[in-house]
């Protein structure tokens, strides 16, 4: 009964006047052929530099070379940072373990303070995301000892080994307790005795870590003597269990506590304990363990830490100095806002820890303030109408603070500076002949920087910079051999523009068109869209792999657009990023339609019968939103790995632009697309992994359980135990972008009419 109708779709297609099956056919191959140079045969990788470690001086680092011998091993090179001299300080040789014939593999590094021991990290194995496990190793520089760490423990059972202040000790984390191992006789003292699966110490449970970073849950007292660390204890979180098919003659079951958004968090504190053992001593942190979050925790002297607590709702973080030997806490300084307040990742203590620098949107803006340890008016340092994007540097000798910010375009990232005690304006330091995004990484004492810079058709470069003068020292990459190579691939060069969609709201957005572009025909619109609150689509900045797919869409007969919408991050001011709070992906899908229907009343050549739309992640929900809310704008979309419900999403994420689900019943219910299924009408591809731990394959079989109820028609792609990336496996990237490609290359035919 349905083949006259596809039959009939062809006839309008064809009668449309789009190019004969033939041309599809060539645009499809060139399409699968780019895509597998992007993907498969990585050919337009970005030459790497490091991992680099600036050194205490702050005028040299090291990095990580091939070793001329033995096969396969590496150097550890220093390097002045300035003139380029190069030492060799741990030769590939030395890193070969007795009676083995291979050198370890430098997964990472870091040195002692002294400079005399090395520790590397190697043999990893993925927990999840950017958590390893793996083994240690000590290199002793003078003697040549090198000792693996760990006693009798399994290999790649070791975390977060760090150096002991004096370098003489390294702590670590193994099944859920701390250890610390003395170098001089190898003998392990275990801190915590208490770690199970429901009880972890020294790290994180699945949601700290994927919303608040926090993975390395230990630190080091500065004189040594004490370990601070997080426990979490996950006792009454809901556990979610993902079934992998396809390893094993029987599923394999692994099971994550995660807590959906409104029910309950592990109950979360920090301890001080001896690095020699004994008890722990609780740090005392107001409120019900359950109901806040110890986001951030560091030492400040040898007696006292610092902490950054959140409320439940995320709307205030108050920033708390407890007493490491009796865990009493007093608060210094409350930041709070209507809606959400950000975790402030580094917070620079200055005048000899009489006051710290904090950053706060508290005047609209997120600006630097200077406050007083003891308490007190906050001084503000940033006297701008613009945002600070991050710090960048602290030069408290020269009375300097360097952070990132971009006035008056939301595209970029720059370099600038303010005097610490708030007098005149931000200075701007990158120069204004070099458009695009600047990213900078310090050394010690703030006078030099690793220093990348990019733009949308540009791949990074990297080379070291006097942070000052913003002069330029030496190149670190060579990039010129791949510029060379992806020249011929970004031509025309992107589009940024403004779109107005009414009410004074003018909207970034980006576009990229064919080589062959004719302005006299209309062309296919592919939207990618991400429009949550976690990230910006429009950046003047390399986008590597997907960048290159885009352009390879576009060369294929399509005009790609992107638009960020009011929620996004964009350094436009704290109004503009907090307009979605309550409804994430309502006022979204709203101004994504409103910019498509400028787009085209503005250009004659977007064709407003073939939009397609497609995202990852929050992108994926967009996707879901603007298909079933606005099928008269968008007519074929690509959903990866969505949250159709936002119930089913974790707490911390969900409530800090949402609230709690009991207080904000609507606003979940129009937040969630699975709600507005009934609006579908155009090709659908719903794409995930069935092993994605982060946002869970249970969401897109709930949408399609919906879908099937209204007797929509759509597709699926599930990727068998793939994670959020859908990376795992050999081929799998390539197949990922080669089945979105597919879909619209099928669903919205390719080349202008």
């Amino acid at each position: 009964m349905r083949r006259p109708a596809i039959l009939l779709t062809l006839t309008v297609v064809l009668a449309g006047g789009v190019a004969p099956l033939a041309r599809q056919d060539d645009r499809a191959r060139a399409l699968d052929e780019q895509i597998g140079r992007i993907f498969d045969a990585n050919e337009y990788a970005v030459p790497r530099f490091g991992p680099a470690r600036w050194r205490p001086d702050g005028t040299s680092y090291t990095t990580v070379e091939p070793a001329a011998s033995p096969e396969g091993a590496s150097d550890i090179v220093r390097y002045d940072a300035a003139t380029g001299a190069r030492e060799v300080l741990v030769a590939g040789a030395r890193l070969v373990p007795a009676g083995q014939a291979a050198a370890l593999a430098i997964d990472d590094y870091a040195w002692s303070s002294d400079g005399r021991r090395l520790l590397i990290f190697t043999n990893t194995r993925k927990v999840w995301r950017d958590n390893t496990r793996g083994d240690y190793w000590v290199l002793g520089l003078e003697d040549g000892t090198l000792v693996k760490l760990g006693g009798r423990a399994p290999g790649s059972s070791l975390m977060f080994a760090k150096f002991s202040p004096d370098g003489t000790r390294v702590a670590y984390v193994r099944q859920h307790d701390i250890y610390v191992e003395r170098l001089a006789d190898a003998r392990i003292r275990r801190l915590t005795t208490d770690g199970s699966a429901t009880r972890i110490n020294g790290t994180s449970d699945w949601v700290y870590e994927e919303e608040l970073g926090v993975r390395d849950g230990f630190r080091w007292s500065p004189d040594g003597r004490s370990i601070a660390y997080w426990q979490f204890d996950t006792t009454g979180v809901g556990l979610f269990t993902l079934v992998n098919s396809t390893e094993s003659l029987y599923p394999a079951l692994m099971v994550i506590p995660y807590p959906k958004a409104g029910t309950a968090n592990a109950a979360v504190r920090i301890g001080v304990v001896s690095a020699d053992g004994g008890k722990t001593k609780w740090m005392r942190t107001p409120g019900d363990p359950r109901q806040t979050y110890l986001a951030r925790m560091d030492w400040i002297d040898e007696r006292t830490l610092a902490i950054q607590q959140l409320n439940r709702l995320q709307n205030r973080n108050d920033f708390l100095l407890a007493d490491a030997r009796s865990g009493e806490g007093r608060r210094v300084f409350r930041d709070e806002s209507k809606t959400w307040v950000d975790v402030v990742d580094h917070v620079e203590w200055i005048d000899a820890g009489a006051a710290f620098l904090w950053l706060s949107e508290r005047d609209g803006w997120r600006h630097l303030y200077r406050v007083p340890r003891e308490g007190g008016v906050a001084l503000l340092i940033t006297r701008f109408d613009a945002d600070v994007i991050d710090l960048a540097g602290l030069d408290e000798p020269g009375g300097w603070v360097y952070f990132t910010a971009s006035p008056g375009d939301a595209t970029g990232q720059y370099l600038y500076r303010a005097r610490l005690d708030g007098a005149g304006a931000p200075e701007r330091v990158t120069p204004r002949d070099q458009p695009g995004t600047h990213g900078y990484v310090p050394a010690p004492g703030g006078r030099l920087a690793f220093h990348t810079w990019s733009r949308f058709d540009t791949p990074p470069a990297t080379d070291v910079v006097d942070l000052a003068a913003h002069a330029s020292l030496r190149a670190l990459t060579d990039i010129e051999p791949l510029r060379a190579k992806v020249a011929p691939l970004v031509q025309p060069g992107v589009e940024f523009f403004a779109v107005d969609i009414g009410e004074g709201v003018a909207l970034d957005g980006w576009m990229l068109k064919p080589s062959h572009f004719d302005p006299g025909r209309r062309y296919p619109v592919i939207v990618f869209v991400y429009g949550e609150p976690a990230s910006q689509t429009v950046v003047d900045r390399w986008g590597a792999g997907r960048t290159l797919f885009h352009r390879a869409l576009a060369e294929a007969g399509y005009v790609i657009v992107s638009v960020d919408n009011r929620g996004t991050p964009a350094p436009r001011g704290a109004r503009w990023r907090k307009a979605e709070y309550g409804a994430v992906g309502d006022l979204a899908s709203k101004d994504q339609a409103a910019a498509i229907r400028a787009l085209i009343a503005r250009h004659a050549f977007l064709d407003r019968e073939r939009v397609g739309i497609w995202g990852w992640s929050g992108g994926g929900s967009n996707t879901l939103q603007a298909l079933f809310r606005f099928p008269d704008v968008f007519h074929v979309g690509v959903s990866v790995a969505p949250v159709p419900d936002k119930a089913l999403y974790d707490t911390i994420y969900q409530e800090r632009y949402m609230g709690l689900p009991e207080d904000n019943v609507e606003g979940y219910r129009v937040a969630s697309p699975i709600n507005h299924a009934e609006g579908l009408k155009g090709h659908l591809l719903l794409v995930h992994g069935s092993g994605d731990d982060n946002v869970h394959y249970q969401g897109t079989e709930r949408l399609i359980n919906r879908l099937i109820e209204l007797r929509k028609s759509f597709d699926v792609m599930v990727y068998p135990n793939r994670t959020h990336a859908i990376a795992e496996g050999p081929g799998t990237t390539a197949h990922v972008y080669r089945r979105i490609a597919r879909h619209f290359l099928t669903s919205l035919p390719a080349g202008g009419r």
